[in-house]
């Protein structure tokens, strides 16, 4: 049995999930999930369609058959995958050390549907965790007088893993272009703060000084704008005046964990599409 799951996005029109789901059909293929969506203000049609195949299927080829009979005519911006194929996650770190404990815990008790070939770092600090899970640890220096090296050995290391995604597990360092370019839409971070608000190095200062009621947690996808990728997942936790900056910190890291693995978990099982900077999130 094989199992696929296709992602779309075009302007919106009608016929298009009659279309979609026959061509599935005339395919011997069955649907197992569908859900689609309207952006009536810009008139654009989403969907995420999984469907089976009981006989074996060749992935390229249906891509093809699916661009000539469908695609093209719709305008669509789409994507098909295997369901079965396990995607190759790179973790960047610095020092921090509570997301990355958390993804790994996730990864070893198969919750996390993927490999880790590398763990890369821009410190040795937290080489000993990646050592206890048997995970491959590469520090690479990062400063102003090097930072082109480093880009170069980022580069040459996540090809040589054939590595499908980023995820930065608080790595305290700005991707460079290069590598944005490299991983459009494949690079997620977790910031410690409920963006748009707060952004910045001290957020969860600002917030205290602020006397805010909740605070939060963002993962986004990476862009060339600091902070301004598409959302993935955000959450919040209430506080009070009597919550002490201490108590802010800790119980933002637990919103940081829990949103961070959130949003891996989404991409992996393709439930993410982007669109006009903003993501269509689906359950």
């Amino acid at each position: 049995m094989s199992r696929f799951i296709l992602l779309i996005h075009c302007p919106d029109t009608a016929g298009i999930i009659s279309n979609v789901t026959s061509f599935i059909y005339s395919r011997r293929g069955n649907i197992v999930y569908i859900d689609q969506y309207v952006d009536v203000e810009n008139r654009i049609f989403v969907m995420r369609l999984e469907c089976e195949f009981q006989d074996a299927i060749n992935l390229q080829k249906l891509k093809e058959e699916f661009s000539e009979k469908l695609a093209l005519s719709y305008q669509m911006f789409w994507r098909m995958y295997s369901a079965e194929n396990k995607l190759k996650m790179a973790i960047f770190v610095s020092k921090y050390d509570h997301c990355l404990y958390d993804i790994l815990g996730r990864y070893k008790a198969g919750e996390l549907p993927v490999t880790i070939p590398l763990i890369i770092s821009n410190h040795k600090d937290l080489g000993h965790i990646a050592e206890k899970f048997d995970i491959p640890f590469h520090h690479i220096p990062v400063s102003r007088t090097i930072k082109a090296d480093a880009e170069k050995k980022h580069l040459e290391l996540l090809s040589q893993e054939k590595i499908d995604f980023i995820v930065l597990a608080r790595y305290m360092q700005i991707i460079p272009d290069g590598i944005i370019k490299a991983f459009p839409n494949r690079i997620i971070n977790i910031h410690h703060s409920f963006l748009p608000a707060f952004a910045g190095a001290k957020p969860y200062h600002s917030a205290y000084k602020r006397g805010v009621k909740i605070i939060g947690a963002t993962s986004h996808y990476v862009t060339a704008e600091l902070d301004e990728g598409p959302i993935i997942e955000q959450d919040i936790a209430r506080i009070s005046h009597s919550h002490s900056i201490k108590d802010l910190i800790l119980k933002g890291r637990d919103l940081e964990k829990i949103v961070l693995a959130r949003a891996i978990k989404l991409h992996t099982d393709r439930k993410t599409l982007v669109y006009n900077n903003k993501t269509i999130i689906f359950t």
